[in-house]
């Protein structure tokens, strides 16, 4: 191994021990994180971590597209698992997303909990973030292509200002109609909007045992308004 190939690979096994004491310290810390702590977990002086990521900002941004990442890669590899019918698939996404929250709540929170104060996202973080919403929309494109679903289910009624942005979406989605993009928006923001109530504790006392069954039903009227079968 040539001096280069080793600096590279020490670099790379320092980035992802510091992502991971990150990581621990979301879980204990939540997102207000600090590199001096992370450099005396390291046993290394805090100049020293700041070579790796020069900001707290860029460190929640390496956090920030690990998580969506994983959890993408979570919902794509159990719509390649399901191999059946629109709903299977759907049902796979939806359940991967809160198998993926439930096990990891804090990078969850990290991605889908209230905003960092004072940290706002580059552009870096968009594809990774949207890994999930394009595996959501290609169950519609393909559902419209094979005629298993209506490209313009008929309602819900859009108003005109709505109308106009959802047609600039349209244009990236083959086939779907603007009723059927906000029709996939709502349930798109009722499967993360469960997944919400159930891990920020606003199930309390209310739905203790039964929560998967729960979710699995809310996941299938999704569907069901969706035109899956």
């Amino acid at each position: 191994m040539t001096a280069k190939n080793l600096r590279a690979r020490v670099r790379d096994e320092l980035t992802s021990e510091i992502k991971a004491i990150a990581r621990r310290q979301l879980a204990t810390d939540g997102a207000d994180l600090s590199l001096r702590a992370i450099a005396r977990e390291l046993g290394m002086v805090s100049s020293a971590v700041y070579r790796y990521f020069p900001s707290r900002d860029d460190l929640l941004t390496a956090l920030i597209i690990d998580c969506y990442d994983e959890l993408g890669e979570a919902a794509e590899q159990a719509v390649a698992r399901a191999q059946g019918s629109l709903m299977d698939r759907w049902l796979a996404i939806g359940h991967a997303v809160r198998d993926w929250a439930l096990a990891h709540p804090a990078d969850y929170a990290l991605i889908y909990g209230s905003p960092v104060p004072g940290y706002h996202a580059p552009t870096d973080t968009v594809g990774p973030a949207s890994r999930v919403t394009v595996q959501m929309l290609g169950l519609l494109v393909q559902g419209v292509a094979t005629g298993a679903i209506p490209a313009d289910p008929g309602s819900p009624e859009v108003p005109p200002r709505l109308a106009a942005e959802l047609d600039r979406f349209a244009e990236q989605v083959p086939g779907v109609s603007r009723r059927l993009l906000a029709r996939g928006l709502t349930a798109w923001v009722q499967l993360f909007g469960a997944v919400n109530f159930e891990l920020f504790g606003r199930l309390q006392n209310l739905i203790d045992d039964s929560r998967r069954e729960l979710y699995d039903l809310q996941l299938r009227v999704m569907g069901e308004y969706l035109g899956f079968q």
